[in-house]
């Protein structure tokens, strides 16, 4: 059943009562990065479009080379033309054609070069995100507990757009300024050494400037970037949340601890920004210097008849082009700096291996569903969130074909680990856990997942049909199929009263139906998905007696068969189990019926009288739902 496998890594958290921690590895999201290594797996994306690149660089080559003739053919119109008194007009008439032949040239070929710069960055990034979806998804739930949700989606999102800006801001700015830098500093030359040598001297200044402000910059990126993630962190964190913080009225502390973190980020932005502003400014600056100086030296050079005036008009234009590249590089930088700070976050995901391995495809057994009977052992299972910190000690449970067992514990007794590891969301340290004599470890996750069917106490359902949502989009499950489970648990008349039918497209988390309705869809997949083994979690817990009354009537036959566990936190719900599991810290404290442990007098006795002091026993009718405390 791939339910859970598509569901928890967007809605689960760690439970306190198991003491999962996100700081079990709270290193492990920050571990040192090799940046030059996590680059070059960034351009091993690249290389697939390495002709585009080739077709890009002879873009820019012909784009910049028309560009740059344009001053030099307006230098030849005035040396050989305007100032020599011929005016020629046949000659300055082929002059401007030619000029406006660049002209067009210029156009056509830059145009062509944005495109399909455009169209690799944007390729680039599209396989980008699929990989970084895939892995994400494919990660065991340990990650979930160490990376906040908001941060992950900072991850496929923000950084993810930020390497787009590489491909499509910074790469071309490379290749066309680049090229434009090699070509102004070569017709340069061309025209007057002893300038072009002058103009050259400036470059040790521009190196010394870039060093002074590198490190400035690169930290003023880091901590814009950070305290971003942090925003979008708690933002996520607290939309998901959110009646929480209406019922208990914190809506005015966390709109101040929002303001708080936005005030953060402002100023890390504002920081960002003033440094980035500083560093441009101080070019334009040089620039300015750069072109007055040639100026004064070039106009005295023509007043002395040493250089020609056309030549000192070209050498103008060519000394501002000569800055232009170098100012537009210098303004990617930022982008530059983003980029290594998104590459190394993203790496520091994709660096990281799940820890539910799959087993190796020469050990791998795939059970045949059908003949799955649904026997469970756990044989001296012990596991811990955090070392040393054990959560289950030498665990032995053994659960026959079809048995309904209920599991009960106070809060950190260990019901949730237990069957987290039954379901493989984690690995055990010790022992094994067995079904029908094969170890979980043994078994592909997508067959176990079929086998394990889960329902739990809030549904979450997909932005889509009710139809893919009770099928879960899996098209080998007829539509048919899917309606006719659909009505063994009482859902089709609450559908056929909807507007589209099975066709009616439900939002984000299904809103627009009730608890009870939502419920009803995610029993519809146990049934259309027919799973070995059911594990449900306070399933009727926010039902109104007459849907209860309907989900009850459809688990009496839907698990009849199977394999039944129960996680309940009302005794009242599993007192008709052929076998209730007591457990305290991490061990079986008792196990029997209801009867029988009522009758030791034991710990499940206290539990049973302190449930009825509290006015929460109630008796459920028919056959009992099976709940599970996540």
């Amino acid at each position: 059943m791939s339910e859970q496998k598509k569901q928890l890594p967007m809605n689960a958290k760690p439970s306190s009562g198991d003491n999962k921690s996100s700081d079990s590895s709270a290193t492990a999201g920050n571990r040192p990065v090799n940046r030059m290594a996590a680059f070059r797996a960034l351009l091993s994306y690249a290389k697939p479009h390495r002709w585009m690149f080739a077709a890009v660089f002879g873009s820019a080559l012909l784009a910049i080379s028309a560009d740059l003739l344009q001053p030099y053919l307006v230098k030849i119109a005035i040396d050989d033309e305007l100032l020599t008194g011929e005016h020629e007009m046949r000659k300055l008439l082929i002059l401007g054609a030619v000029y406006l032949l660049m002209a067009v040239v210029s156009f056509a070929f830059g145009y062509l070069q944005s495109v399909f710069v455009q169209r690799i960055g944007q390729s680039i990034v599209a396989r980008l995100r699929e990989d970084l979806f895939r892995h994400i998804t494919s990660q065991s739930m340990s990650f979930f507990d160490r990376h906040p949700i908001g941060s992950l989606v900072t991850n496929e999102s923000s950084d993810t757009e930020t390497i787009s800006q590489f491909f499509t801001q910074v790469l071309v700015s490379l290749v066309r300024d680049g090229l434009m830098l090699i070509l102004v500093v070569a017709f340069m030359f061309s025209l007057d050494a002893r300038l072009a040598a002058l103009c050259l001297l400036l470059f040790p200044v521009i190196i010394v400037i870039a060093i002074a402000f590198r490190r400035a910059l690169r930290q003023s990126y880091q901590q814009a970037r950070s305290q971003l993630s942090r925003v979008i962190a708690f933002v996520a964190e607290n939309l998901s949340g959110m009646s929480l913080t209406q019922a208990f009225r914190q809506e005015k502390e966390q709109r101040r601890r929002f303001s708080e973190k936005n005030n953060n980020y402002l100023r890390a932005n504002l920081r960002e920004i003033r440094t980035s502003v500083m560093f441009n400014r101080t070019y334009d600056t040089l620039g300015n210097v750069a072109v007055a100086l040639v100026v004064w030296l070039g106009g005295l050079a023509v007043l002395d008849h040493a250089i020609a005036f056309g030549v000192l008009y070209a050498f103008i234009n060519y000394i501002r082009q000569f800055f232009q590249p170098i100012n537009q590089m210098t303004q990617q930088w930022n982008t530059l700096q983003s980029t290594f700070v998104s590459v190394e976050r993203l790496w520091r995901i994709f660096s990281q291996e799940p820890e539910v391995k799959e087993p190796a495809a020469d050990q791998a057994i795939r059970p045949v569903p059908t003949a799955v009977r649904g026997a469970i052992e756990f044989n001296g299972v012990s596991f811990a969130y955090i070392e040393g910190r054990d959560v289950l000690r030498e665990l032995d449970l053994h659960i026959k074909p079809g048995e309904f067992v209920g599991i009960v514990g106070t809060t950190g007794a260990g019901k949730s680990s237990l069957v987290n590891l039954l379901a493989r969301f984690y690995d055990v340290r010790k022992g094994n856990i067995m079904i029908d004599g094969t170890d979980v470890k043994q078994m592909p996750q997508d067959d176990l997942h079929r086998l394990v069917g889960l329902v739990q106490q809030e549904p979450f359902l997909y932005s889509g049909s009710i139809i893919d949502n009770v099928r879960l989009f899996r098209e080998e499950i007829t539509r048919e199929q899917a309606i006719e489970a659909c009505r063994l648990v009482g859902a089709h008349p609450m559908i056929m009263r909807l507007k589209d039918g099975y066709d009616t497209r439900l939002s984000e988390r299904g809103s627009g139906l009730s608890a009870g309705e939502r419920q009803l869809l995610s029993f519809a997949r146990i049934v259309v998905h027919r799973p070995r083994i059911l594990i449900l979690d306070e399933a009727t817990a926010n039902l109104d007696s007459h849907t209860e009354r309907l989900i009850q009537q459809a688990l009496q036959v839907v698990s009849e068969g199977r394999t039944t566990l129960v996680i309940a936190h009302r005794l009242s719900t599993i007192q008709h189990a052929d076998r209730i599991i007591v457990m305290r810290s991490g061990v079986i404290e008792e196990q029997g019926t209801h009867e029988a442990l009522l009758a030791e007098q034991g710990y499940y006795s206290e539990l049973h009288a302190h449930s009825r002091r509290g006015g929460t026993m109630s008796i459920a009718e028919g056959r009992l739902s099976v709940q599970m405390d996540f």
